[in-house]
């Protein structure tokens, strides 16, 4: 276990599956299917297993109710590991099989299924629960239910979110320990901007900093230009731009903590001074953030939320919210509950949402993000240090 950062323990793995297999007995589902392939948006095969997905290659589970895990993972053609639950690293999974598919290669994409679709059959399963399906690659999907189109296949995503969605006590301490080490890196990049750095040089110093503390994986989005201009959230694809005296820096710091687990923090950083403009823009999103944060509680409706969010922008004059402003985090960077318009799912306490208001006029793109959990009878906990200001040095 040395070679893993930090793991969750098997104790709380264990309340996941005792959750999850309550949820079977009750819908009547012999096992649950799921397939990532990314740790990004790819949290449920880590939430199960404690393995992330990586690099665009899949990592396929088989839960079962009444045995241990199969997976389906990259490898040796062939490959196969009976386990039996006592690797110390494959926890409650009793078989590995190994093939070598990849979506690049159209002629692959069976593969894994059809090695799913064997064990499935031979535990003599006849309800499968698919487990967010929009994250399987389409020709797994499509060649699974092609192989088991005998048996009940329904779609168990939305009782699992809600369950996923609440954290236990070791998840919130794991996403407070994520926000904490978040807040470090934004202090070392405001110790070392300067003029003549290039925006990707602030973002990986932030990387750098962020692997050396157990994160893994994530998005570092940063972007300068002159005051006056708006400085955006950029992709690694256009952070070459040079800084200069006098420029603002707008940087999202959304990596993974030891652990796994999600949060954000996003902050604007002005080479000099800032402008009267751009202190008041970000006033505005400040102020939006503790308005949607009096709203925030146990029982809300995340539409009523969104609603009272936008009636405070169009107040202010300035632009309404038509994307996502507020969401839930943990083992994926966005996952329910959404702050919008289309969300069904009401908050509950042990949620862990990033509200980060913000907008672009044009001259300036002013946001903030910080993340908070959900108590039962106290406001929102502010799990971020970071002030919440605009940086001059």
């Amino acid at each position: 276990m040395s070679r893993i950062y930090k793991s969750i323990s098997t104790a709380e793995l264990e309340r996941r599956w005792k959750l999850a297999r309550k949820l079977m007995v009750e819908r009547g589902v012999d096992v649950l299917v799921m397939q990532n392939h990314n740790d990004w948006l790819g949290g449920y095969v880590k939430y199960f297993t404690d393995l992330p997905a990586n690099h665009g290659y899949p990592r396929t589970v088989a839960f079962y109710r009444d045995d241990l895990m199969t997976i389906v993972e990259q490898g040796n053609f062939g490959g196969h590991r009976v386990l039996k639950g006592e690797d110390p690293i494959y926890r409650g999974v009793g078989e590995v099989f190994t093939t070598s598919p990849f979506v690049s290669v159209a002629y692959t994409a069976d593969y894994d299924a059809d090695l799913l679709a064997d064990d499935i059959e031979k535990k003599k399963s006849r309800k499968v629960g698919f487990v967010a399906p929009a994250a399987m690659y389409h020709g797994f999907a499509t060649r699974l239910r092609e192989r088991l189109r005998s048996l009940d296949i329904i779609d168990l995503t939305d009782p699992l979110d809600h369950i996923k969605a609440v954290k236990s006590a070791e998840e919130l301490s794991l996403l407070r320990e994520c926000a904490a080490m978040q807040d470090r890196l934004f202090e070392k990049v405001v110790a070392a901007i300067k003029p003549g750095m290039r925006d990707v040089e602030l973002i990986a110093l932030a990387r750098h900093a962020g692997e050396l503390q157990g994160s893994e994986q994530g998005i570092y989005l940063g972007g300068s230009a002159p005051m006056g201009q708006s400085a955006r959230f950029q992709h690694p694809h256009f952070q070459n731009r040079t800084i200069r005296e006098g420029d603002h820096f707008v940087i999202l710091i959304e990596n993974n903590g030891p652990g796994g687990f999600y949060t954000e923090v996003a902050r604007t950083i002005v080479l000099g001074k800032a402008s009267n403009h751009l202190i008041d823009a970000f006033e505005t999103v400040r102020e939006a953030q503790v308005q949607t944060l009096s709203n925030i509680r146990p029982g809300a409706a995340p539409r009523d939320i969104f609603s009272e969010h936008n009636k405070f922008m169009k107040a202010r004059g300035v632009p309404e919210e038509t994307r996502l402003y507020a969401h839930g985090q943990g083992y994926d960077l966005v996952e329910r509950p959404l702050i919008r318009h289309d969300e069904t799912m009401g908050l509950e306490a042990g949620m862990c949402l990033a509200v980060h208001p913000g907008y672009d006029d044009g001259t300036c793109w002013a946001v903030i993000c910080d993340n908070y959990i959900l108590h039962p009878d106290r406001p929102p906990e502010l799990i971020h240090q970071t002030p919440k200001k605009v940086f001059e040095v």
